[in-house]
């Protein structure tokens, strides 16, 4: 049990998991401005804008370097493990949410007439545009500076 406290009790930790939350939330009300209808599926999908992976992740290492120090070993493995994830949110998700989308079209035209296809859709909102993964950066630095103040 002292040991489940003590993960509590991480501050990087908890404000970290905070960004994530926050920037999942913004998805939902971007998506509700947009299209001006309720639609809880955004609380807990990947894609969209902000990118919450990174809000996450960015958090997470500006938390480690406002704690551990910027020349730590620690942050430094918090900020090439963000820049992966950041990557991958950009790169190999996008690419495939792309190829997803693709494959849905031609599934679409070409079983149009035929209804014996009964296998779901691909997901096409995997990944994020760079302007989305800048503003889920963005958002988690901002996070982690207004909840370590003092340091």
């Amino acid at each position: 049990m002292y040991d489940f406290e003590t993960i509590l009790s991480n501050r990087v930790l908890i404000v970290s998991l905070l960004a994530c939350f926050i920037a999942q939330g913004l998805k939902f009300f971007i998506e509700l401005i947009r299209n001006g209808k309720v639609n809880l599926r955004y609380l807990v999908t990947t894609g969209g804008m902000p990118s919450a992976h990174s809000a996450l992740v960015g958090s997470l290492a500006t938390g480690v370097g406002l704690t551990a120090g910027w020349s730590s070993p620690e942050f430094a493995i918090a900020c090439l493990f963000a820049v992966i994830v950041m990557y991958d949110a950009a790169g190999v998700r996008q690419a495939a949410g792309k190829q997803a989308r693709i494959l849905n079209q031609i599934l679409d035209e070409f079983f149009h007439d035929r209804h014996q296809l009964n296998e779901e859709r691909l997901k096409e909102l995997l990944g994020h545009t760079p302007f989305q993964v800048f503003v889920g950066l963005a958002l988690g630095i901002g996070i982690s500076l207004i909840a370590f103040p003092a340091w």
